[in-house]
């Protein structure tokens, strides 16, 4: 068992556990600006003028619709640890000394409850991505709960009505770029899938402990700019509202890293920023941070995973991109695909080579094993490196890390390919109202926001219960964005896939409908986890 430190028992002396620790958060109303001194600070108590408050009634009786199933009891200890990333050892954080952290695994209809001990050196908080849950235990410091202080503990506790692939990350500030974050797999009760095996696989890009880097030094890093040269000029809007076509604008236009002062011996590393990483399936800009190592379930490529089945298996692969910057192009070699599911939701079943996913997006596939050792291979897309795992059904050398299969340059899917299914399907109705977010900023300043307007939990975007709602998602940048939505599901145009996060192409607009079920102060945000933190946030509130 760990002892905790002298730090953190006097944390906890301080601290007040539990559902205590829950407040609504801020005041103000639509449209209003940033603090500016006349609202009161966040505090226990403050209610939203004129709307749901995350721990209101409203929200208790969407709880109530939701059941209270048998309770999954799961503790979890957030901490510094030394990790093993297969042949490099780096000084992080983890959930339970693992990487990625142990997944928690429930059936829908369950109650989850899951006491998170705080061991960290500083306050951080746990957000259910892509869960339909109550709000005041959606994990958003400051806006749905006050933040988990170093040394406390706080048990989160929901009704879990969906089945499908989600995870659990911080929500505060880039911690998600450290080793915290697991695989949530909701189990379906009544599995139409008929499947032998089973294998989750968490992709992530990797610095936090490498040669003195960390995100937070990234970070501030990033926000000195480029001082020109990668514009954020306003561009149109599109032209088909799916987001995922084919530009190549060759963003940043330069090769290599952006030169830092201080070399590699400065504190927080050497220089992480991206130069000309570029990619027509992201419109150009691939990503701002040069990763050293890209991981697949914890393994960097030189020391992979190794999955073993029987040839012939039905193998439900379940993939997670849990990166901060990076798109991932995932092939299993010698297989093709069948994409079942998609952030949860099932899909009519499309087979494929390769699969796009951004950051936070979730997609379940099936295979059936040949017989031999297969790498399964998850290229950076633009940024040339890549992750590695190995599917081993017979003898034979395992694939080297270099090992770059065909199907990655076969037939790739994207979501909006994609159709739901018939079971979910979304059925015809026209917006009661529509929300136009702008997504702008830049490179060179390095000032991302929606509408211009960095984020500030006083500005919200109203809705009401039972509303059919349109968002539309207009990227006025010349980089790519996977943007999510908290506690609900939208559906792409025409009939596309039912998700959370969608991928929105440089000076596209995609447009998304989802039905107000679900009260509360729900976060909008790009889950790049540099952009968000800079700025690229905004809240969907509930009015009473």
């Amino acid at each position: 068992m760990r002892t905790p430190s002298r730090r953190a028992l006097l944390g906890a002396g301080l601290a007040v556990a539990g559902s205590g620790l829950l407040a609504a958060c801020s005041t103000g109303d639509a449209g209003s600006g940033p603090h500016d001194g006349k609202n009161p600070s966040p505090g226990p108590g403050a209610t939203p003028a004129g709307y749901v408050s995350p721990d209101g009634p409203e929200v208790a009786a969407a709880e109530r619709k939701r059941g209270a199933g048998p309770v999954r009891k799961v503790a979890l200890t957030a901490t510094p640890d030394r990790l093993d990333l297969g042949g490099r050892t780096v000084n992080s954080w983890s959930y339970g000394g693992e990487l990625p952290g142990k997944e928690v695994r429930v059936t829908a209809g369950d109650t989850l409850a899951l006491t998170l001990a705080n061991h960290l050196p500083q306050a951080t908080s746990l957000h259910w991505h892509g869960l339909a849950l109550r709000n005041d235990m959606d994990g958003v410091p400051d806006l749905t709960q006050r933040p988990v202080p170093a040394g406390a503990s706080f048990t989160y506790r929901f009704a879990v009505a969906h089945p499908g692939t989600y995870w659990f990350h911080p929500h505060s500030g880039v911690q998600q770029d450290r080793g915290l974050y697991a695989p949530l797999i909701v189990e379906d009760p009544k599995e139409p899938l008929a499947y032998d095996k089973e294998w989750v696989v968490v992709l992530d890009d990797w610095l936090d402990g490498v040669d003195g880097s960390t995100p937070d030094a990234v970070l501030a890093e990033l926000r000195k700019g480029m001082g020109g040269g990668h514009g954020g000029m306003d561009m149109g809007e599109g032209d088909d509202g799916k987001g995922m076509g084919g530009m190549d604008h060759g963003a940043h236009g330069m090769g290599g890293r952006m030169p830092s002062s201080g070399g590699t011996s400065r504190p927080g590393g050497p220089p992480r920023m991206l130069m000309g990483a570029t990619s027509k399936w992201l419109g150009g800009d691939a990503g701002d941070v040069d990763y050293p190592y890209h991981l697949v379930n914890g393994r960097a490529a030189d020391d992979p995973q190794t999955f073993r089945a029987a040839p012939g298996d039905r193998i439900r692969i379940r993939f997670v991109n849990a990166g901060g910057d990076t798109a991932y192009r995932v092939a299993l070699g010698g297989h093709t695909m069948t994409v079942t599911h998609t952030d949860g939701f099932p899909v009519e079943h499309a087979g494929t080579d390769a699969l796009l996913l951004g950051m936070g997006e979730r997609y379940d596939v099936l295979v059936t094993a040949g017989d031999g050792v297969f790498p399964l291979t998850a290229v950076a897309e633009g940024k040339k490196r890549s992750g590695l795992a190995v599917l081993r059904t017979g003898g034979g050398a395992a694939p080297g890390p270099a090992t770059r299969p065909k199907e990655l340059d076969g037939r790739l899917l994207t979501a909006d390919r994609l159709k739901a299914a018939e079971a979910v399907r979304t059925g015809a109705r026209r917006p009661d109202r529509t929300l136009a977010l702008d997504l702008t900023g830049s490179m060179a300043a390095y000032d991302w926001a929606i509408d211009k307007k960095p984020y500030t939990p006083y500005r919200r975007h109203p809705v009401k219960a039972g509303e059919r709602v349109r968002l539309s998602f207009r990227n006025r940048t010349t980089m790519w964005h996977p943007m999510h939505l908290h506690g609900h599901t939208f559906a792409l145009p025409g009939g596309g896939p039912h998700k959370d996060t969608t991928i929105v192409l440089p000076g596209r607009t995609v447009s998304v409908d989802f039905d107000a079920d679900n009260p509360g102060l729900w976060m909008i945000h790009c889950h790049n986890v540099y952009h968000s933190e800079s700025g690229m946030m905004t809240v969907l509130g509930y009015r009473r």
